[in-house]
């Protein structure tokens, strides 16, 4: 067993050898291997591959195949489905038609006349990188350390005396054909190298078997790492030492979370986007140096990081501990650096625009770095927002690394734009899903353990939103997330334990949407239980339970996310989930009915003071939602059961049977009801009532 102290060898013996036979199970092996760790690629960077010997399903004959991630795959998740296979002499021989640097993007097209085996993924624009070279298995990753030497100043000559020869050097060039065949020219004329670094770009490494090529990899960046490490803090402190001094973790994320609502408002001036805040040491060792108002604004230097993060990110002046309270204040300091921002990008993109470029895309920032408190991402969902924080921290380590040895440089702008907007690149952007409705939206449903929030919950996600999940019950809350998890991923969805009469539990929960994705867009107040008694029976116990939960509740969640909302400045939703019984009168129901009436009219009242923020506020009005609901317990049906003169086994039918439509109402139902008002479709409607009760005639509205 090998042994490294900057990367993670992770081979198993006995999984490689119940592999053995096929080489294509064992490049998905390394692959997967080596996109495990950010520090040797990062997600869905770099490319792997392997060539063998196949029937050729036409002649039957033997021919050599190439099996290499195709377009759009993360090697870190890569299956055979993510693969492309093809044949390799008909690869080489496209030689034969290049018609030089020039004519580069048509060449990919003719990648498909290669295609060996007819399931594959399509061949992404790294295939010829692999394609002219001989190895059986090649790796082609962007790990920090390695980039950080491609990047320095003089990092060809740091690569020649490092690995004295034995690690080719091709200078930068954007990605395709010719590129490919400078790979094959720099290992001609250095016969016996074991790897190519790529300036300002990334490594190329090579073995005979699927476990020489991962160790090899390793190897060397293990090398290059070993390397920077030696020479951090020797020439000059680290990023020119520290200038400002970074808050306590607790103050940085209350910072944070106040902000971040203002930050994403001005960053959802083209498109709703979805944040992600970091503070660890990488990133605030960085924001925090001396360094960071000459490196910043440098940009990276390998192209999928910038893709990812923008040429540059935004650096917010405000003080670490200035004050957050008066939202207007702090917009008012911030909106010239963001109209400051969205020029130069203008400039950036009509300076080096060709005569067939892409439209300019959103001028907005993606990453936004504040001294003493952390780093923001937005983008168009939370799993982008993050990877694209985790590249720009990648793009921080090769910068470290890069000073230290020597002198960082980034891509020319000119280079920077063609990858940016180069027309592959926009065409693998126009064959993207369109966005879901609720794409970019930030909800949070309380009483979302189960039941009627549950299922609204569910609905938003399954049509594009993130959420903040939230329940009294801790242990019914954990078990609806991991649910969710596993449903939807780790990227859409968080939870925070949230007593709805709890102001300081409210204003908590607020802040881990804020933290977590950047603010609020989406509330629906939901959280409620039942009491059913004679007005003898009735304690005052009940009925302060009743109105803290349901009233309460309602007003002071509503007060809070008002407040985000209106930092955001960009509209908002409010649905307040009520009941029929906030219009008809029936038996035993005095505690419930008359709370559920002063909710239905506290949501008129809130939809008439906010319809000039643009924020809706709606009601629903469900009846007899039994289905997986906390309403049902405490006693609720035993009571209700007795003021109807029937069995608890007979409410279902019983409420069924008394609606115009004879149904049972379900909480998918009520998700269904909710999704309508905040879909798209209703967005100029507010201050409504939509029943959901299968038809109870004495509650209609008018």
């Amino acid at each position: 067993m090998k042994t490294f102290q900057h990367v993670n060898y992770l081979w198993d013996e006995q999984k490689a050898r119940s592999l053995e036979g096929d080489e294509v199970a064992l490049l998905l092996y390394r692959s997967n291997l080596l996109g495990s760790d950010l520090r040797i690629t990062n997600y869905g960077g770099g490319n792997t591959s392997c060539k063998l010997i196949e029937k050729d399903p036409l002649t039957g004959q033997e021919t050599e195949v190439m099996w290499i991630k195709g377009s759009g795959g993360d090697i870190g998740t890569l299956k055979k489905s993510g693969l492309a296979a093809l044949y390799v002499d008909r690869l080489r021989n496209l030689e034969n038609v290049y018609r030089g640097i020039e004519h580069e993007d048509e060449m990919v097209a003719l990648f498909n006349h290669c295609i060996y085996d007819l399931d594959s993924k399509a061949p992404s624009i790294d295939t010829p990188l692999h394609g002219f070279l001989p190895f059986k298995h090649i790796d082609h990753l962007h790990p920090d350390a390695a980039i950080a030497i491609a990047a320095a100043k003089d990092g060809k000559e740091i690569t020649e005396k490092l690995f004295k020869g034995s690690i080719g050097w091709v200078d930068w060039q954007k990605p395709g054909f010719d590129l490919g065949l400078q790979l094959r020219e720099c290992l001609e004329n250095n016969p016996g190298i074991r790897g190519i670094m790529l300036g300002s770009h990334g490594l190329f490494t090579w073995g005979d078997t699927a476990y020489e090529s991962y160790v090899n990899s390793l190897e060397v960046i293990e090398k290059c790492a070993a390397y920077l490490e030696e020479n951090y803090g020797k020439a000059r402190p680290v990023f020119g030492g520290e200038k400002t001094e970074s808050l306590s973790a607790d103050q940085r994320k209350k910072q944070a979370a106040k902000l971040a609502p203002i930050l994403r408002g001005f960053c959802s001036s083209e498109r709703s986007m979805i944040g992600h805040f970091t503070d660890g040491d990488r990133v605030l060792e960085f924001i925090n140096s001396n360094d960071l108002e000459r490196l910043a604004p440098l940009g990276t230097s390998c192209p999928d990081h910038f893709l990812r993060t923008k040429i540059q990110p935004l650096i917010i002046n405000l003080d670490k501990e200035e004050s957050l309270d008066d939202i207007e204040e702090i917009k008012a300091k911030l909106l010239p650096l963001f109209q400051d921002y969205r020029a130069m990008y203008a400039a950036y993109y009509e300076t080096h625009k060709h005569p067939n470029s892409p439209a300019i895309r959103d001028a907005n920032p993606v990453i936004i770095l504040y001294p003493g408190v952390g780093m923001f991402a937005f983008a168009k969902d939370k799993q982008t927002a993050r990877v694209a924080s985790e590249f720009y921290t990648n793009a921080i380590n090769v910068m470290k690394g890069s000073e230290a040895v020597s002198t960082y440089t980034s891509l020319p702008r000119q280079e920077a734009f063609d990858i940016e907007y180069w027309l592959l690149e926009e065409a693998k952007l126009q064959r993207m899903p369109k966005p879901k409705a609720l794409s970019g939206k930030i909800a949070l449903v309380t009483g979302s353990g189960g039941g009627i929030g549950k299922a609204i919950a569910k609905k938003f996600v399954e049509e594009g939103a993130v959420v903040l999940l939230n329940d009294l019950n801790q242990e019914r809350l954990q078990t609806t997330k991991d649910e969710f998890v596993k449903l939807f991923g780790q990227d859409v969805v968080d939870a925070a334990v949230l007593d709805v009469s709890s102001e300081e539990q409210i204003s908590e929960a607020f802040a881990t949407a804020s933290l977590a994705f950047g603010g609020i867009d989406i509330v629906v107040n939901n959280a409620g239980l039942s009491i059913s008694k004679s007005i003898e029976d009735h304690t005052q116990a009940d009925l302060d339970l009743l109105y803290n939960v349901l009233v309460k509740g309602q007003f002071l969640v509503t007060k809070e996310c008002t407040k985000i909302l209106k930092a955001q400045a960009i509209g908002g939703d409010i649905i307040n989930i009520v009941s029929k019984n906030a219009l008809v009168s029936g038996p035993n129901n005095a505690g419930y009915g008359s709370a559920k009436a002063a909710q239905l009219h506290l949501s008129r009242l809130n939809a008439s003071e906010l319809g000039q923020y643009k924020i809706r506020v709606n009601v629903v009005n469900p009846d007899a939602v039994i289905s997986d609901s906390n309403i049902w317990s405490g006693g609720w049906a035993e009571g209700r059961a007795k003021a109807y003169g029937i069995s608890v086994e007979e409410l279902p039918n019983f409420y069924a049977k008394r609606t115009l439509l004879n149904e049972i109402i379900l909480p998918v139902d009520i998700a269904n009801a909710c999704f309508a008002f905040v879909g798209g479709l209703l967005s100029k409607s507010t201050g409504n009532v939509l029943n959901v009760d299968g038809g109870v005639a004495v509650a209609f509205v008018r």
